[in-house]
């Protein structure tokens, strides 16, 4: 099965040789049994490594391979890690495809720069936090308004190592759409209290990520 059509392969090229500065690894965690999606992820990846030097690929067992799993902070699969020059916390779950293959470009982008493009008031706020922040955004891959609330959420994942940040295609794991109460996409959860739907401007999701940082309550 062919994830990338032939005619986008170039495109791709030519953008990872504009955008890649550093080496960036995919690590997927994978499953064969009872993990629908999981071969697809796995093929996806490989076959967007193959475009660029800059990208490797290291795959795992979820189950044979659980200590590394434990280690990436990887509870579900299919999973995806996108590290840099570092862990950043850049997690995505689910098969990234339709929409969401643009989120995934983008984390392979700011992971390999190691900078992102957030203004400096924003960078600044983020870079004070001191505090765990665990940032979940419950996507589709039918819904285009979740690669820009998505891309955010890594972006200030990469500016702190205490955020982390994971994108979630809710379809893939009904059972934390009924946890989270998702009934609409983008949804966003911090450190399992905060939490808004929709599309927001830069500014408000970083207040929200604040809000989450500064409430002892808030704090996992």
């Amino acid at each position: 099965m062919v994830m990338i059509p032939q005619e986008h392969k170039k495109h791709l090229q030519d953008e990872f040789t504009g955008k890649l500065e550093a080496p960036v690894r995919l690590i997927v965690f994978t499953q064969e049994l009872e993990c629908p999606y999981c071969a697809q992820t796995r093929t996806l990846i490989q076959e967007l490594a193959a475009l660029s030097d800059k990208i490797s690929v290291e795959v795992y067992d979820f189950l044979a391979d659980s200590e590394k799993a434990k280690a990436y902070g990887v509870d579900k699969v299919p999973a995806v890690a996108v590290v840099g020059a570092k862990d950043y916390g850049l997690r995505f779950y689910g098969l990234p495809y339709g929409y969401e293959f643009e989120t995934l470009l983008e984390a392979i982008t700011i992971a390999s720069r190691g900078k992102a493009d957030v203004s400096e008031e924003t960078r600044a706020k983020l870079r004070s936090i001191t505090v765990p922040a665990h940032i979940q955004v419950f996507v589709t891959l039918t819904c285009p308004y979740c690669p820009s609330v998505a891309s955010l959420a890594y972006k200030f994942a990469l500016e702190n190592d205490l955020i982390k940040a994971d994108v979630i295609d809710v379809s893939e794991f009904p059972h934390l759409g009924q946890k989270y109460a998702v009934m609409g996409v983008p949804k966003t959860v911090i450190n399992e209290k905060i939490e808004f739907v929709g599309a927001v401007p830069e500014e408000t999701f970083l207040e929200h990520v604040l809000l989450a940082a500064r409430r002892p309550e808030y704090i996992l």
